[in-house]
């Protein structure tokens, strides 16, 4: 599978939570759990199932940084983890996050990232909606 989503995670499909028109779908990526929202139409289309290998697609310029844990917040997907490496651009910076056995990556400005103050080795959060995540399948 070729894809232009720079966050291409595989993890194993812990939980299913069917509702009248989505479904919620909790994977485990490394010590990390992310959530999905997909149609019925794509659950049933993708034959997911419980314990099944899948992907969370996750485009880096929908991950949100912060540097400490945010509170009262409606995105479903707040995955704390370790600055790994940052590439620093004239515009952007792509940011690294070790999320345990995983990396998760997040495109943000040159701006935002002086303004969190990240420096390789510091903790931060990653934050992204669970209608942000394509579910994928082999």
């Amino acid at each position: 599978m070729k894809t232009s989503a720079q966050n291409q995670l595989k993890g194993t499909i812990k939980k299913i939570k069917e509702g009248a028109v989505n479904a919620e779908v909790v994977l485990s990526v490394g010590l990390a759990t992310i959530t999905s929202i997909v149609t019925l139409e794509a659950v049933a289309d993708l034959g997911v199932k419980e314990g099944q290998e899948a992907y969370a697609l996750i485009k880096a310029s929908s991950v949100l940084l912060a540097n400490e844990q945010p509170k009262w917040l409606s995105a479903r997907n707040i995955i704390k983890g370790k600055v790994a490496q940052i590439a620093s651009g004239a515009v952007n910076a792509k940011v690294h996050l070790d999320i345990g056995g995983a990396t998760l990556t997040s495109v943000i400005t040159m701006d935002a990232l002086h303004d969190l103050k990240l420096s390789v080795g510091d903790s931060a959060y990653a934050i992204f909606k669970a209608s942000s995540v394509i579910l994928g399948i082999d």
